[in-house]
C-alpha cells in the first residue's frame, strides 16, 4: 500500500476505465457469473467468522443447550450484517483502514491499547485455529496432530508472502465451500424439524449462568473485533487490485459500488450465520440428544458424532474444521498485521511486494509462529480460547463506538455518513455488546 497521503483533497470519485471493478462484472458477466465475481470481502469475512474457535462455540451451544440458542442465528445477523457494511463503507470511502483513522482523527492512548489487544487476542485465537487443523486432520489419518499443524503453517505463511491478494482473495473463496460440510452434517443428524422450527421462531431465554454464558461466547464469537478491522482493510485492497494505489484515488465511493458491498456483506454474513445454524441444529440434534453435554470442542463433537450419525457426518465435520482453520487463520493474522502497520504508519498490504513491506510481513510472521507456539507450550486450547473471548468481549464495545463516530463523520464520509437505518442496528449491537460484557463480568467463575 503507498504511504498514506494525507495532504490531497478530497475530489468527485471516478469509476476506473481498466480493472476488475464490480460494477464492470456485473455488467459484462452472465447473472450467475456476475454474481460470484460481486462476492469478495464480505462473503470472505462472513466465512472466516466460522473458525474454528467459532465452530467450538456453537458445537458446545448446541451440545450443552440443545436447540435453546438457534433463535440467535437470526437475532445476530442484522447486527452483524449492519457492522460490517458500516466498516465496509468506511474502508470505500475514506480510502483507508478503520486504525489508519482512528490514528489520524483520535488519541493514539485509545488506538495503541485496541491494537494490542486485537493482537493478543487474534494470535490466541490464530494458535488455537492451527491445533484444530491438526486436530482434525487426525480424524482422518491416524498421525500425530503436529505432524499436519506444522506443514499447514509453512502453506499458509507462503501463500500470504509470495501470493498476490488476487490469488489469496480467490483461495479465500474456495475456501468457504468447506463450510457446506457442516449443512449436510445437519441433515445427516435427522433432527425433529418440528422441534427445530418451534426453537427457531420462538426465542427462549433462561436466567441461568450457563445459558447466559452460552449466549455472551455466542455474541462474542460472532461480532468479533478482528472482523471490522479486515472488513475495511479488504474493501481499501480491492480498490489498490484494480490500479487506485495511492489516497486520492482511492478516496469516494459511487452509489453503485456501495450497493454492490451492501449485498457482498449481506450474503456474507447471512451465510456466516446458515452455517453457525446448521452446526447448533446437527450438534443438538445427536449430542445433547445423547446425553453428551460436555463436548469442549468441534473437533470432540466430530469424534462423538461418528456412533451417533455415522462416518459421513463426522467426516463432513472434520473436513468443514480445516477449510475453515485455512480460512481463518491467514486472517486472524492479516488484521492484525493491518492494525499495527496502519497505527505506525508502515507501508503496508497484501498487494505489496514483501521487500517493500517488511515490518508489515514481520508481523503476520510472527503472529503466526506465536500462535504455533501455543501448540508446544501444553497450554490448554480451551483455556485460550476462553481468554480470547475475554479479550474480545471488552474490546468489541469501545471499538465499535469509535467505528460508529467515525462513520457518523462529516468531514471523513461526506454524504455517506450513516443514515437512521444504519445508526440505529449499529447502536443496537453497542448496546447489545455492552451487555454481554457486563454479563460476562457477572457469570464469571460460575
Amino acid at each position: 500500500m503507498a504511504e498514506p497521503d494525507t495532504q490531497s483533497p478530497i475530489i468527485p470519485h471516478k469509476e476506473p476505465a481498466t480493472g476488475t471493478d464490480k460494477t464492470q462484472a456485473a455488467r459484462t458477466l452472465n447473472p450467475i457469473l456476475g454474481f460470484l465475481k460481486i462476492l469478495g470481502p464480505g462473503f470472505i469475512t462472513g466465512a472466516s467468522d466460522d473458525d474454528p474457535s467459532g465452530i467450538g462455540t456453537y458445537t458446545v451451544a448446541g451440545a450443552s443447550q440443545g436447540f435453546a440458542t438457534l433463535w440467535m442465528a437470526f437475532f445476530t445477523f442484522p447486527l452483524m450484517a449492519s457492522v460490517q457494511f458500516i466498516c465496509a463503507k468506511i474502508g470505500l470511502v475514506s480510502g483507508e483502514g478503520v486504525a489508519s483513522l482512528l490514528r489520524k482523527h483520535y488519541s493514539r492512548w485509545l488506538l495503541y491499547p485496541a491494537v494490542l489487544a486485537l493482537v493478543i487476542a487474534n494470535t490466541i485465537n490464530a494458535g488455537a485455529d492451527l491445533g484444530a487443523i491438526g486436530a482434525a486432520f487426525q480424524l482422518l489419518l491416524p498421525f500425530p496432530a503436529i505432524w499436519f499443524i506444522i506443514p499447514s503453517v509453512v502453506l499458509i505463511l507462503a501463500l500470504q508472502i509470495f501470493g498476490s491478494y488476487r490469488l489469496i482473495a480467490n483461495i479465500f473463496k474456495w475456501l468457504t465451500l468447506s463450510l457446506f460440510a457442516y449443512i449436510g452434517a445437519a441433515l445427516l443428524a435427522k433432527p425433529d424439524w418440528g422441534e427445530v422450527l418451534r426453537a427457531t421462531f420462538i426465542p427462549t431465554f433462561q436466567l441461568n449462568p450457563a445459558f447466559i454464558a452460552t449466549v455472551v461466547a455466542i455474541l462474542g464469537t460472532t461480532i468479533s473485533p478482528y472482523l471490522f478491522f479486515w472488513q475495511a482493510d479488504q474493501e481499501v485492497e480491492e480498490k489498490i487490485s484494480v490500479g487506485r494505489k495511492r489516497l486520492w484515488q482511492r478516496r469516494g465511493a459511487t452509489d453503485s459500488e456501495l450497493r454492490y458491498a451492501w449485498w457482498d456483506v449481506n450474503i456474507g454474513m447471512f451465510f456466516s450465520n446458515l452455517v453457525m445454524y446448521f452446526i447448533i441444529l446437527a450438534t443438538a440434534a445427536t449430542l445433547f440428544k445423547a446425553g453428551q453435554t460436555h463436548i469442549q470442542s468441534a473437533t470432540d463433537a466430530a469424534k462423538a458424532l461418528r456412533p451417533l450419525a455415522g462416518d459421513a457426518a463426522s467426516l463432513l465435520l472434520a473436513l468443514g474444521l480445516i477449510g475453515s482453520g485455512f480460512l481463518a487463520v491467514p486472517i486472524l493474522t492479516g488484521s492484525a498485521a493491518f492494525g499495527v502497520a496502519e497505527t505506525f504508519n508502515w507501508r503496508r498490504g497484501l498487494n505489496e511486494k514483501p521487500w517493500r513491506a517488511r515490518p508489515f510481513y514481520a508481523v503476520i510472521v510472527i503472529a503466526t509462529l506465536v500462535g504455533l507456539s501455543i501448540n508446544f507450550l501444553g497450554i490448554n486450547p480451551i483455556a485460550a480460547l476462553f481468554w480470547t473471548a475475554v479479550i474480545n468481549g471488552f474490546l468489541a464495545p469501545p471499538l465499535l463506538i469509535l467505528i460508529m463516530l467515525l462513520a457518523n463523520s462529516r468531514k471523513i464520509m461526506g454524504k455517506h455518513r450513516n443514515g437512521w437505518v444504519s445508526n440505529t442496528l449499529g447502536w443496537i449491537t453497542v448496546v447489545v455488546m455492552v451487555a454481554a460484557a457486563g454479563a460476562l463480568v457477572v457469570t464469571w467463575g460460575h
